[in-house]
C-alpha cells in the first residue's frame, strides 16, 4: 500500500445539516463539556489534596478522571467548535493527531478501568492481602502497563490511518477523524486492513470487556460471605464501576467489533463514550460514595477558609501600606 494523497483536509459532515439542531447541540454539548470539565477536576483535585489519595482505589479513580479530560478534549472542542460553521474541515495533520489520541486514551481508559477491577478483587476476595499486594509500586506499575497498552494499541491505528492513501473524496460522515470512517474515503482494497482495526480494536475491547463481567461476577459470589454493611458497601463500590463500565463500553463494542461499515448510528453511539460517559464518571463515583463526598467538602472548605485567610491579611497589609504611607505624608496616623 502506497501513500498516496492528494487532498490537504477533510470535511466532517457532523451529527446534523438542520441549523436549528446544530444550536441546540452546541448549547447542549457545551454545557455537557463544562460540567465534564468542572467534575472529574474537581475529582481530581479532592483526591490529590486528601489522604485518600493514598488508597489504592481513589489513587486509580483520579487516574480515570485526568484520563476522562484528556480523552474527550481530544474530540469535543472541536466538535463544539464545528456546530457554529457550515464548512467542517479538518487538516490531514490534525486529522492523523486525532486517530492517535483518541485510541491512545481510549485504550488507557479501558486499562485504568481493568485495574479498577482488579483492585475491587484484591480488596472483597483478599481483603487481609490487599495492602501488601495493592502497595504503592505495584499501583504505580499498572498505571504505566495501561499507559505503555495505550501505546501499543494506538500506534498500529496511527501507521494504518497514515498509510491509506487518499486521492478524491475527502468527506468523512462523521463529528471526528477515526479509522472507520477513513477506510471508507481511502481509495484502495481496505478488506484485509479493516480486519486488523477489527482485531486490534473489536475483539481487545470486548475481551477486556468479558474480563471485566467475570471478575465482577467472581467479586458478586464472594460478597456471599461478607457481613451486611460489608455486602452494602462493596456493592455500592463495584455498582458504580459496572454503570461506567456499561454505558462505556456498550456503544464501543458495537462500533468497532463488526466489519468496517458506516452506519447512521455509529455518530450517536460515539458520543456516548466520547462525551456522556466521562461526564457522568464524577457523579457515578461520588453521589454514592460517602467518602468521596466527605473529602470533597473538607478539601474545599479547608481551601475557602484558606482563599478567606489570604485575602484578610491582604486587607491588613494594604490597611498597613496605606497608614504608613499617610503617616509619612501628615507625620500620624
Amino acid at each position: 500500500m502506497e501513500n498516496q494523497r492528494n487532498i490537504s483536509e477533510f470535511i466532517l459532515l457532523g451529527l446534523s445539516y438542520d441549523q436549528n439542531i446544530q444550536i441546540f447541540c452546541f448549547a447542549l454539548f457545551l454545557t455537557c463539556y463544562v460540567a465534564l470539565l468542572v467534575g472529574n477536576l474537581l475529582i481530581l483535585i479532592s483526591i490529590r489534596c486528601s489522604p485518600l489519595y493514598h488508597q489504592p482505589m481513589y489513587y486509580f479513580l483520579s487516574q480515570l478522571s485526568f484520563m476522562d479530560v484528556c480523552f474527550t478534549s481530544c474530540v469535543t472542542p472541536k466538535f463544539i467548535g464545528d456546530l457554529l460553521v457550515k464548512k467542517k474541515t479538518i487538516s490531514y495533520g490534525n486529522c492523523m493527531l486525532q486517530v492517535f489520541a483518541m485510541h491512545f486514551f481510549g485504550m488507557v481508559e479501558v486499562l485504568i478501568l481493568t485495574v479498577m477491577a482488579f483492585d475491587r478483587y484484591v480488596a472483597i476476595c483478599k481483603p487481609l492481602h490487599y495492602m501488601i499486594i495493592m502497595n504503592r509500586t505495584k499501583c504505580h506499575f499498572l498505571v504505566l502497563a495501561a499507559w505503555v497498552g495505550g501505546a501499543a494499541h494506538s500506534f498500529p491505528q496511527f501507521s494504518i490511518a497514515i498509510l491509506l492513501p487518499f486521492c478524491g473524496p475527502n468527506e468523512i460522515d462523521h463529528y471526528f477523524c477515526d479509522i472507520f470512517p477513513l477506510l471508507k474515503v481511502a481509495c484502495t482494497d481496505t478488506y484485509i486492513i479493516g480486519v486488523l482495526v477489527l482485531a486490534n480494536s473489536g475483539v481487545v475491547t470486548l475481551v477486556v470487556f468479558m474480563v471485566l463481567f467475570v471478575s465482577y461476577v467472581v467479586i458478586l459470589f464472594t460478597l456471599r460471605h461478607h457481613s451486611t454493611e460489608g455486602r452494602r458497601k462493596a456493592l455500592s463500590t463495584c455498582g458504580s464501576h459496572i454503570t461506567v463500565i456499561v454505558i462505556f463500553f456498550g456503544p464501543a463494542i458495537f462500533s468497532y467489533l463488526r466489519p468496517p461499515t458506516i452506519f447512521p448510528e455509529d455518530k450517536v453511539l460515539a458520543l456516548f463514550y466520547t462525551i456522556i460517559a466521562p461526564m457522568f464518571n464524577p457523579l457515578i463515583y461520588t453521589l454514592r460514595n460517602t467518602e468521596m463526598k466527605y473529602a470533597m467538602r473538607k478539601v474545599w472548605r479547608y481551601r475557602g477558609i484558606l482563599e478567606r485567610f489570604y485575602e484578610q491579611c491582604f486587607e491588613a497589609s494594604f490597611l498597613h501600606e496605606y497608614l504608613y504611607f499617610h503617616k509619612g505624608t501628615n507625620g500620624r496616623y
